[in-house]
């Protein structure tokens, strides 16, 4: 439990702390949110740190758990020398709550979680994003791997597509 306050602590001073330079979101603001399908499938929330660093926050239904809660630490890093296309990649956790439902697994035998359970995993996510010029408008698709540490160790892999509005 005291790590988890030391991580927990350590998160929340980097976001109070990080540089708030324009970010390469919609007209450089550095908070969106949106919808997010796939796995797991729900609510999206970007905040920028940096110009090339960002915190995903995801609430929704996965195979994980039902409801699953995830954070990932992103760096945006432009491959193809554009303005609109960029690729990311970054570590993450997700906290699974209950049986999961989730997009790509229907069948409850396989499930890694059961109605009472409570799971956290780690994950590794790689993703493109496409911010159309003058929209306040980001579309991304992402793959990423899941692994489950608690209650049982298990992997999958993460999939979805989403879109976030930038107000």
């Amino acid at each position: 439990m005291r790590r988890f306050r030391l991580l927990l602590y350590i998160l929340t001073v980097f976001l109070l702390v990080s540089a708030n330079t324009q970010a390469q979101s919609p007209r450089g603001k550095d908070f969106g949110f949106g919808i997010v399908l796939g796995d797991p499938t729900g609510l999206t929330v970007k905040y920028w740190t940096q110009n090339t660093n960002a915190f995903v926050f995801d609430l929704g239904a996965s195979y994980f758990g039902s409801p699953r809660i995830g954070m990932d630490y992103l760096w945006h890093f432009n491959a193809f020398n554009s303005n609109e296309v960029k690729l990311y990649a970054g570590p993450g956790v997700a906290l699974g709550i209950g049986e999961g439902n989730g997009f790509w697994y229907k069948d409850k035998e396989d499930g890694f979680l059961h109605r009472d359970n409570a799971g956290l995993g780690v994950r590794g996510v790689f993703g493109l994003n496409f911010v159309p010029r003058s929209t306040p408008i980001e579309i991304y698709a992402e793959l990423g791997t899941l692994v489950g540490l608690v209650p049982d160790f298990g992997a999958a892999v993460d999939a979805a597509i989403g879109f976030r509005f930038y107000p």
